[in-house]
């Protein structure tokens, strides 16, 4: 089988992490989510709680956007903080994706690497009670918080990603997968997965 990339774009609370936990153990391939933040670090030489303090945030600034044949030089005067963490980070989504077959959680990756081939872009959502109860039970997250902190963390992801990508996240027609977890659950969304990568990618 070609080596593959898979990207996973995730509304907050719909089990992206434990998706993608199972889908590397049954493929056999490695998934990064915070390990992207620690690499990046590692590479930059920044500290690495600059990195998770700036953890898919929409910037403030209009200087900086990805291109696709590379990114501006992080030396260059005028480069924000903010832009220059997302400039290590979006590197290092690249070097983690030339390295092997993997699957990259979330920080604008499916953009990131639009041009590389063997890319499957996924979405997954679901509907507000399943959302609200894994967050309550997942993250210890109160009963009358959950909805709140539902919809702020959907809206910063939604921010940061439109801001560095012409792709509108969460819109079907940017992916090739967008998912209801909460209709087929997680098992079968994992051999769902699986099952499109075989066919594809065999």
């Amino acid at each position: 089988m070609k080596d593959y990339v898979i990207t996973i774009s995730r509304q907050f609370g719909c089990g992206a992490h434990e998706i993608a936990t199972k889908l590397s153990e049954k493929l056999s391939i490695p998934y990064y989510d915070k390990e992207i933040l620690k690499r990046a670090a590692k590479d930059s030489g920044f500290d690495e709680r600059l990195f998770v303090f700036y953890d898919e945030k929409p910037t403030g600034s209009f200087l900086f956007n990805i291109s696709a044949d590379g990114y501006t030089t992080v030396t260059d005067t005028g480069i924000t903080l903010e832009d220059k963490i997302f400039q290590y980070q979006f590197d290092t989504i690249r070097k983690l994706a030339e390295e092997g077959s993997c699957i990259i959680i979330g920080r604008c990756s499916d953009y990131v690497l639009r041009d590389f081939p063997n890319l499957l872009k996924i979405f997954l959502h679901a509907n507000n009670d399943f959302r609200r109860e894994r967050v309550i039970n997942q993250y210890g997250i109160s009963e009358k918080s959950a909805a709140k902190e539902i919809k702020t963390t959907d809206k910063k992801r939604a921010r940061f990603h439109n801001f560095y990508s012409e792709y509108k996240w969460g819109d079907a027609c940017n992916y090739d997968l967008s998912i209801d977890v909460s209709r087929i659950g997680i098992d079968d969304t994992v051999e769902l997965i699986a099952d499109y990568i075989n066919k594809k990618y065999a």
